[in-house]
């Protein structure tokens, strides 16, 4: 496995100003030495000024978040980091790698969830290089490397979860997002480890039932709710009523024997829980002691 070996090339500024110097005193004293019949030393100062031009094809920039990968004659001697106008081997070549944050969205992918109900899903996956080495000589094209295992992760991750948990103790992907997020980002990183990338964040950006099932899903969510709702209904009605005989109980207002007493449940659950309006009837029979 090749790993990324930073390389601090010769600042460019002293040699920008340096190179073009020598090969204008070179020049000079090629003429000079033709001019005054010396030929040997004219052919070595000849030689001496074609080098001096072949070393101002070692120039390069480097952008702020951005390394050149530097190779010679097809093997990796190195990566420059620095920012600037740099210098180096002209022989070497020189391949731009960005390590800047980039942002990644995957398609909307059709899956098949842990309930085998088939989901629209999609994901952000946040990234940038951190071994440029690995990047470019560990995958074809580390770009297109992302692309690709960034679906697959997701493809796996959305068939282990539930799209809704019917049990409170189980994780879904629209309950748990947070909990889904981190564990889509860890299997990310898990795949683009090899081609010296960093996942900076992963999370969900649309969920949704496939369309074929989506009228029938919304269903049963707004049964579930319904039935959720009558629940708390019933168990604070309930309370209420045992409240109430308490109290009755307590200050003596009534006694009520067994018979009564059902009755009285009976007509309070009716009211508390009906989803109605109660209509009042007075009762005006005679009291009998």
């Amino acid at each position: 496995m090749i790993r990324e070996i930073r390389r601090t090339p010769l600042a460019g500024i002293p040699m920008l100003v340096a190179l073009p110097l020598a090969i204008i005193l070179t020049g000079l004293a090629m003429i000079w030495a033709f001019s005054g019949g010396q030929i040997v030393v004219g052919l070595i100062l000849t030689a001496a000024v074609i080098v001096e031009c072949i070393m101002l094809g070692g120039f390069f920039m480097v952008a702020p978040n951005e390394a050149q990968v530097l190779q010679l004659f097809g093997r990796y001697v190195g990566t420059a980091r620095e920012p600037g106008l740099r210098w180096a081997n002209p022989f070497y070549g020189k391949r731009k790698v960005s390590v800047r944050v980039r942002n990644f969205e995957t398609p909307k992918l059709k899956v098949n969830d842990n309930h085998s109900n088939p989901i629209e899903i999609a994901a952000v996956v946040v990234w940038r290089v951190v071994d440029t080495a690995e990047a470019m000589f560990e995958v074809d094209d580390y770009k297109n490397y992302v692309g690709v295992q960034s679906e697959s992760a997701l493809r796996s991750l959305a068939t282990g979860y539930p799209y809704d948990a019917h049990d409170s103790s189980q994780q879904s992907l629209s309950g748990n997002t947070a909990e889904v997020s981190e564990k889509l980002k860890d299997e990310i990183q898990e795949r683009l480890g090899k081609a010296g990338v960093e996942v900076i964040e992963a999370r969900i950006s649309h969920l949704a039932y496939a369309q074929e099932i989506a009228a029938a899903m919304l269903q049963r969510q707004q049964a579930s709710a319904i039935v959720a709702a009558r629940y708390k209904i019933v168990e604070g009605a309930v309370g209420m009523v045992e409240h109430a005989l308490e109290m009755l109980s307590k200050g003596k207002i009534v006694e009520l024997d067994d018979e009564r007493k059902a009755a009285m449940v009976s007509n309070l659950l009716v009211v508390l829980c009906s989803d109605r309006h109660a209509q009042p009837v007075v009762n005006t029979g005679t009291l009998h002691n």
